[in-house]
């Protein structure tokens, strides 16, 4: 058999694979961890409510930041919230990128016990007496599991930060 019709139809399969992976945007799962997402970041992140990290964060939550590096407890995660982001010179803001949120379902034994998320955001200041600008894109991939029917955020990366130019 021709060695190019073999590695096209391996591309072909592959990327269909890849492409029906992710569940549709219209699934309940997927409406779920989108609010889960909102929650976290247009009301925890974007107005300091510390009680959203609180109430999604899991207690054996990681954060691994590309430029940060890692913070290893659910706790020292909120501290930095608290005492970092929400201390800062300027309003911070984020923002989810349209069209760009994924998720995709984790089971065992056709049971459903958690879910990846990814998606792309970007990131804005606000000073005072300036317009909003950007300071930063990045990429997130979150790991949501189910604690006793809730979901809760377990392990958080933010990677590929990417200031304007």
């Amino acid at each position: 058999m021709n060695m190019k019709i073999v590695l096209i139809g391996l591309l072909l399969v592959g990327s269909n694979a890849v492409s029906f992976s992710q569940i549709a945007v219209t699934s309940d799962l997927f409406k779920t961890l989108k609010t889960e997402d909102s929650l976290l970041f247009n009301v925890g992140f974007n107005t300091c409510d510390i009680s959203q990290f609180e109430n999604l964060v899991s207690d054996n939550f990681e954060f691994y930041h590309d430029e940060a590096g890692p913070t290893l407890s659910k706790s020292d995660f909120i501290a930095g919230i608290r005492d970092g982001l929400c201390k800062l010179p300027y309003k911070a803001r984020r923002e989810l990128v349209e069209n760009s949120l994924e998720v995709y379902p984790l089971e065992k034994k056709g049971v459903l016990y958690g879910a990846i998320q990814n998606g792309r955001h970007r990131f804005y200041a606000l000073e005072k007496d300036k317009p909003e600008y950007l300071t930063s894109t990045a990429r997130f991939t979150h790991l949501w599991l189910l604690e006793n029917g809730r979901w809760r955020l377990h392990r958080a990366l933010s990677y590929d930060h990417h200031n304007p130019k």
